[in-house]
């Protein structure tokens, strides 16, 4: 799948997702406003909804303009601005909601997916097939991980070297463990 194009040009993303570009790029705020509204999105509000494809492009901006770190950076934002699953006891239920909270950020038509599979009693894949960038999806799985991670246990990520998004894959595919 296509890194920073819409599966669905009817998709709409909250703006409670929206804001975390804004959250993410920190000091830059001015900056973040003004790559959205040179993609489309003008003064994002945390309960209105905006074209996907608006959001991508944005995304496609920073990636171009900016760089990958800033990306991850606007990822591990995610899980505290977007719309979250409520009831999270541990991390293996976190990382399996990041793709019911992805379903909650987003409406209209298909989107992709989060498939969690836990692969040992500290360890699990996320494998992601999904519009956006991979530096993004790191930094949304490294901070869910990290946010629901037992205390004194720091979680590691690493993108799995089997297929890439950025590479013209299909998905990508993480391996975290704890």
């Amino acid at each position: 799948m296509a890194q920073f194009v819409s599966i669905d040009r009817n998709v709409r993303v909250s703006g409670s997702a929206v804001l975390a570009i804004v959250e993410g790029m920190g000091s830059y705020k001015t900056m973040a406003l003004r790559i959205l509204k040179e993609s489309g999105i003008v003064d994002p509000e945390r309960d209105k909804w905006y074209p996907q494809q608006a959001w991508l492009d944005a995304f496609r901006r920073i990636a171009e303009q900016i760089g990958q770190e800033t990306l991850r950076a606007i990822g591990e934002k995610i899980p505290g601005t977007a719309l979250w699953p409520p009831t999270i006891r541990d991390i293996g239920e976190a990382l399996a909601s990041i793709d019911v909270a992805y379903h909650m950020n987003h409406f209209g038509g298909e989107i992709g997916h989060y498939r969690f599979e836990r692969t040992g009693g500290r360890s699990a894949r996320v494998v992601c097939d999904n519009p956006y960038p991979c530096a993004f999806d790191l930094g949304i799985i490294k901070a869910t991980a990290s946010r629901f991670a037992p205390k004194g246990v720091m979680p590691v990520v690493k993108h799995d070297a089997h297929g890439c998004r950025q590479k013209g894959g299909d998905s990508c595919t993480y391996i975290v463990s704890w």
